[in-house]
């Protein structure tokens, strides 16, 4: 695996600035929570705050503009819900449903033969969709996904037994474990899955080998790929 090729996944993603933007909002929201004597109306206030200053910030630094307004929405939605309901407990309830979503399609990505680590990586590495005409190296990108998929499960198998049972401060410690650590690790175990999943001799990700192509000696210097 090159480690560029990893870096790069890992900052389009989000990297760990983005799980520290991330926890703000919830920091925000649990402090507001406890200092208001367990009021919703003050952490949802100081978590929609504290999602507007990450926003502005995201945008002072250039970041993309679509993700830095779908996270403020989910913040923004996650306190409405609270403030409806008056459950502490409901702010993490849009992002236990986000979860339960991505699992569905990224699943569903792997099942019509998109997967959605083909596309990130492809949009990486400039290749647009000549990876999946390479069949050794979509079945790779498939098998590599379900990582991605059993990741979003594992969230959702700690989240929803505590949204149930109404533990606030173990919904925000789950979400900041749950967040870039969890994520760096399925970065990690996905693409050593891709690499176990290349036949012998195949170039590499970095070079898509078409079905009907000739074959492709592997190219000397620092490729991705066994």
């Amino acid at each position: 695996m090159a480690r560029n090729a990893e870096e790069s996944l890992a900052d389009l993603l989000g990297g760990w600035r983005s799980a520290v933007e991330t926890a703000v909002p919830v920091v925000a929201f649990v402090g507001g929570w406890l200092a208001g004597d367990r009021s919703v109306a003050l952490g949802a206030g100081l978590a929609v705050l504290g999602g507007a200053c990450v926003a502005a910030w995201r945008l002072k630094q250039g970041k993309r503009p679509v993700g830095t307004v779908v996270s403020l929405l989910v913040v923004c939605l996650g306190a409405i819900v609270a403030l409806r309901t008056g459950r502490a407990e409901d702010f993490f309830l849009v992002r236990v449903l986000t979860n339960a979503a991505s699992a569905l399609a990224w699943a569903g990505s792997i099942l019509l033969r998109w997967p959605f680590l083909g596309l990130v990586v492809g949009t990486v590495l400039g290749q647009k969709g000549r990876w999946r005409r390479d069949p050794a190296l979509l079945r790779a990108y498939q098998r590599a996904s379900w990582v991605w998929v059993f990741q979003y499960l594992a969230r959702l198998a700690v989240f929803v037994p505590l949204w149930w049972a109404g533990q606030v401060l173990w919904l925000a410690t789950a979400q900041a474990v749950l967040t870039w650590p969890l994520v760096a690790t399925c970065v990690a175990a996905s693409w050593w899955v891709l690499r176990r999943s290349l036949p012998s001799g195949h170039p590499g990700i970095r070079h898509p080998a078409p079905a009907d192509g000739p074959a492709r000696e592997p190219v000397e210097g620092p490729v991705s790929g066994p």
